[in-house]
């Protein structure tokens, strides 16, 4: 059985910093691709960014230049490391598994696994 355990979400004033971290067991790491979603009350989930297991990375437009995502395939483990943060950054941050593809997956419905999700909320 697959499992996805996040941490690392909180509290933080706008322009601040956090990061995220992903653990995932049950399931030879390399051959997955890790993505991070969010999702804000009343909102739909939203594609963050995600990263195969070579390294290749792609985000949401919006979040280019403020947010990293990176893996450490030793430790079965992606982060998201996000800067310069704003209120509209607030919601629940969920981190995803898909299994590797040539391209990198966007939508919730390619992922197949999900962690329980952490709360980032960022005050004005």
């Amino acid at each position: 059985q697959v499992q996805l355990v996040e941490s690392g979400g909180g509290l933080v004033q706008a322009g601040g910093s956090l990061s995220l971290s992903c653990v995932v067991s049950g399931r030879a790491f390399s051959t997955l691709t890790m993505g991070w979603f969010r999702q804000a009350p009343g909102k739909e989930r939203e594609f963050v960014a995600a990263i195969s297991w070579s390294g290749s990375t792609h985000y949401t437009d919006s979040m280019k230049g403020r947010f990293t995502i990176s893996r450490d395939n030793a430790k079965n483990t992606v982060y998201l490391k996000m800067n310069s943060l704003k209120p509209e950054d607030t919601a629940v941050y969920y981190c995803a598994a898909a299994l590797a593809r040539i391209s990198i997956p966007t939508t919730p419905a390619q992922y197949l696994y999900w962690g329980q999700g952490t709360q980032v909320t960022v005050s004005s």
